[in-house]
Order: C-alpha cells, then structure tokens, then sequence
C-alpha cells in the first residue's frame, strides 16, 4: 500500500543511484544563505543515459545525463533559499524535444516565484535553439561581442546515392510506407515528392513551436517577431533593439549586481532533497532506451553510442515488473529505430511487464521514431515533448549490390547456388525478379504487423493507423493531434501521469530509480576503449557534423534485413 503525503511543492525528479545516500543523513549538503542566486550553466550535449562511460569521463569526454541537469532545476524549483535562477547558455548539441523539456523547466521555477535570468555566452552562426531557450526567462542578456543570430529555422538533407553510383555499388531495396523514405539516404540524389512533403511539414510545425514560444516569452505579437527575424538581427544592439534581449553584460558585473550569495552548479549539486523538502511516497524504475534498436544486449556501439538492445531492456522490465520496491516504470525513450526483429522483442517484453499490474509510461526525449515508437505502444500511456520527431511507422530493407565496385577494383567472382531464392544469399549481383518479390512480401509482412500492433495500443483501427503512418515522421505536437500520443511533455508529465495513474495526490514527490544498476568497471573501460579506437579512425576521415553524424549512423545499421527507421538526418537548425 502507497503512503500518500501532501507536499506544498510538485514533483522532484532525482538521480535513482544516490537516493540511498540523500536519506542515509551523511555529510551535510552545502550551506545557502536566504536570498541566494543559483547559476546554472547549459550547453553542449546530454545523453539519456544514467552515466555516460567512466573512461570517457574522466578522459573529459563523456556528455552528461540529462537527467542530472533535470534534477538540479527541479531541486531549484522548490528551494525557497533562492531568490533567482541565472542560467548560463552555451551552444547545444540536443534536439528540439531536450530544449523543450528545459524551457519547461526554466518557466516552472518562474512558476515558483524564482527571478529568472538567462545569458547567452557564445558567438556562433547560429542559434535558434538556444535562444529559443533563453526567451524562457524573465530576462535575457548577451556577452559582449557574442552573436546570437535570430534568423529563423532551416533543414539540411544529405543524399548518398551519386557517391555509391561512382563506386559501382547498387542496392535493391523493398520498402513498405509512401513517407518511408530512409532508403532515399543510400540510393538517391535528391528528395522525392513525399520526403518533401513530410519534410515542409515537419518544419512548419517546429517553426510554430519555436515562434509561439519566443512570442510568448518576450511578449511579443507573432507578426512583430516574424518581422524581426526577418530583419535578420544577429549582433546584440540589434536584439535589443527588437525586443528579443534585454541588455549586454559581462557575467561576473551582471551576478556582482545581485544581492544575496551567489551558488554555482557544482556547489548546488550537493544540496541533499530532504533539504527542500522532498519525501516521496512512491519510487519508480527509470529505463533508458537510447540509440540504435538491436537484438541482444550490446549497450553500446563500436564508436561507444548507447544501443537501444532488446535482451537488456527485457531484463531490465523484468526486474522492475518483479520488485515489490517499485510502484510502476518509465521508458524513457530517444532512439531512431533499428531492427524490426528488435522492436517487437521489445514490445513483447513491455507487454510481459505490465502483467504484473505496474503502470508503465513511455516519456520521448528528441526522437522516438519507427522502431523507437515501435516499442511505446506497448506502454499504458505516452508522453511526447512538443518537437519530438515521432511516428515514421513504416518499414524498409536494403541489399548492398557490390559487382560494379568489385570490378572497378579489379576483384573477380564466381556464385553458385542450390534453390530458386538461393541469391538472397548473395551480395555480388543483383536479385532476380522473384527473389525481389520475396523481398518486398517480407517487408510489408512486417510493416502489417506494425501496423496491428499500433492499432491495438492506441485503439484504433488498422485501416486508421495505415493512413497516418506510411513511414510518415511527425513532431510530438503533429502526433498528439491525430491520437499516436497521450500527453504533451517531458519527463516531468510523465512522472505526473505516473502520479495519476497510482492514485496519488497530485502533488506527492516520487523518487527515481535506475535499471540497470550502473555498469562494472572492466565493461565500461572495454566499451571506452573501443570508442577510442574508433574515434582516431573518424578523425582520420573529417567529415562535416552532419555527414559525420550520418557515417555512424549508417555503419550501425544491418542491412539484408527489416529495418523500422525514419529518413535520417531530420535535423531542424
């Protein structure tokens, strides 16, 4: 049975590892003085992870969780020994749904009763996204000499298929969804009329998010603020001038301008939840399903990546489902799909977990697509952030042809084969007619079962699900409007739903518990030197951020097989 307790402040989102040293009572957290101003600091990137790899963290090289930064706004939220909340913003490295999540998180502290201040520290070429979340606050300041240019929003696609045609190389490919256009990646020079299609729209609709939310912070109509984007402000006497920031200042002279202590990040971070009051009444499994979806249970990809893998995930369910410790269970999910094998393993050990009368909630980070959204259905509800790249129910298959390249480097061969189908063995020349067939039926026998179970976790009807998924990829705000999502929002709402569904008041603090348990330290160090390894090989081939994002992601896909993933590199700058 539950404790239910009132709170005079809503929830807490907490790091699940140190929970049992915040209330052992050892070591008295850091002392903050009535008045203080806490600054934050944010950029670069975060992983959905509960630790990045030892190694790479101490070789300085591993992102942090992103639960982590969550937990310290949270903890700020209800400290009332803090009068404002200055947050330092750097150039990101995280999609649309993470930057969400943290202006969710910057207006809850105001919500509070927190002064809020951002500050831009950085002079980059662009900075959507971080102004974005600056606009949050209650104002915004730039560094001196920094460039923060407002210049509206812009997608880039890159198309393989002219540099496979100069190596020699073909691919016969099935596919089962009109928007499936992952394929295009490898085989074509350009966008088709669908992937336009999808594309436009997808832009459109985080344009919205990103205007309606700037509008709204600065005040601002959204003709004014269309007007001055177009205007192309980029110094910061220009931003102020519209409206867009509210002064330009060195850090130190603008926090030397506040009254009361000033608290750094890492000072902060040992500010025990007890402090502010924290008690929770219910605890809940924390389970990450991060990166490319494979069978098996690798964690993590030669280039050290996090896999989203079935056989570790199913563990992981399984040992949350059974603890009589834990009240229910979030998926929190930031993967692009993979194995369609994979997925429905996935699903299937979602479905096992529920039996055992536990809520299980599915949170999306920056994309949960195809085999990422797969799996989700599985869960009693879903929860999206507004611009997470969501859906792309569809399926493909790819079959390297390598004769062209094989001659071209003067390579010979010779096939033989037993069977009419026996070529799908092959890779040395293209399939005949009916193996194509057999290839094709495989797909849409996969893309059906998508479909079914889409239906069944969402209630809805095949023929239903069928029109708005084709391989389409939606932003969660898209996806909540035609019934693929329950509730917009972060990680935050999903506790709330947890919340809901438990029977709690609407305010009872719940705790956070990872599963798995943190790694060893001889799995941590193969898996870093690994990345190591493979990272001296990518910095003999310098690619720009993009490619260099695209090479990885292709290397770790299987192919000859189906495969539940969206068009890569929908990527909104």
């Amino acid at each position: 049975m539950l404790r239910r307790r009132k709170i005079r402040i809503g929830l807490l989102v907490v790091v699940g590892l140190v929970l049992a040293l915040v209330w052992s009572g050892e070591e008295p957290g850091p002392t903050i003085e009535e008045g203080s101003t806490l600054v934050l600091e944010v950029g670069g990137a975060y992983v959905e992870a509960s630790q990045s790899p030892w190694l790479a963290r101490a070789l300085g090289e591993g992102s942090p969780p992103f639960l982590n930064l969550l937990s310290l706004f949270a903890m700020a939220e209800r400290d009332t020994r803090l009068d404002r909340v200055v947050v330092v913003i750097r150039p990101l490295a995280i999609g649309w749904g993470k930057v969400g999540e943290l202006r969710q998180a910057i207006e809850r502290l105001e919500a509070a009763g927190h002064e809020t201040v951002a500050y831009l520290d950085m002079a980059a070429f662009r900075g959507s996204r971080e102004y974005f979340l600056a606009s949050a606050a209650d104002e915004v300041w730039v560094v001196p000499a920094g460039s923060v240019p407002v210049l509206g929003l812009a997608a880039e696609y890159y198309y393989l298929g002219g540099l496979w045609e100069k190596l020699g190389v073909e691919f016969d490919v099935a596919k089962a969804g009109r928007y499936k256009s992952a394929v295009e990646v490898y085989t074509a020079t350009g966008m088709s009329g669908p992937s336009r299609e999808m594309a436009n729209s997808l832009l459109d609709s985080t344009n919205d998010f990103f205007l309606s939310g700037i509008a709204q912070g600065r005040g601002l109509s959204n003709a004014a603020l269309r007007a001055a984007i177009d205007q192309g402000p980029v110094l910061p006497a220009e931003l102020e001038a519209f409206g867009l920031i509210d002064g330009v200042e060195h850090l130190n002279t603008l926090l030397d301008a506040y009254p009361g202590g000033l608290i750094k990040q890492e000072v902060y971070a040992g500010v025990k939840p007890s402090e502010v009051g924290f008690e929770p009444v219910a605890q809940v499994a924390l389970i990450y399903g991060t990166g490319t979806v494979v069978s098996g249970d690798q964690q993590r990809s030669r280039a050290g990546d996090s896999f989203f893998a079935a056989r570790s995930t199913a563990k992981s369910l399984a040992l949350a489902a059974e603890d009589p410790a834990i009240d229910a269970i979030i998926l929190r999910i930031d993967s692009p799909g993979g194995s369609a094998l994979a997925a429905e393993e996935i699903w299937r050990s979602i479905g096992e977990a529920r039996k055992e009368g536990k809520p299980i909630i599915a949170s999306f980070s920056d994309v949960a697509a195809s085999g990422g959204y797969y799996v989700a259905v599985a869960a009693d509800e879903i929860v999206s952030n507004d611009a997470t790249l969501t859906g792309s129910i569809g399926v493909f298959s790819l079959r390297p042809v390598l004769s062209g390249g094989l001659e071209k480097l003067g390579i010979h061969f010779e096939t033989l084969s037993r069977g009419r189908y026996a070529d799908f063995m092959l890779s040395s020349q293209p399939l005949s007619e009916a193996a194509q067939g057999k290839m094709q039926d495989m797909v849409v026998q996969v893309y059906d079962l998508f479909l079914s179970r889409v239906a069944q976790g969402r209630g809805l009807e095949v023929a239903d699900v069928d029109k708005i998924a084709q391989g389409r990829v939606w932003t969660g705000s898209q996806a909540y409007e035609i019934g693929l999502v329950d509730h917009l929002g972060g990680l935050h709402t999903a506790i709330e739903r947890v919340g809901s569904l438990l029977g709690l008041e609407r305010d009872a603090d719940i705790g956070l518990v990872m599963f798995p348990p943190p790694r060893s330290l001889s799995e941590e160090f193969a898996d870093a030197l690994n990345a190591r390894l493979a990272g001296i090989v990518r910095a003999q081939l310098p690619l720009p951020g993009a490619l260099d994002g695209m090479a990885k992601w292709l290397v770790e896909l299987p192919t000859q097989v189906p495969l539940a993933v969206p068009p890569y590199l929908v990527e909104i700058h």
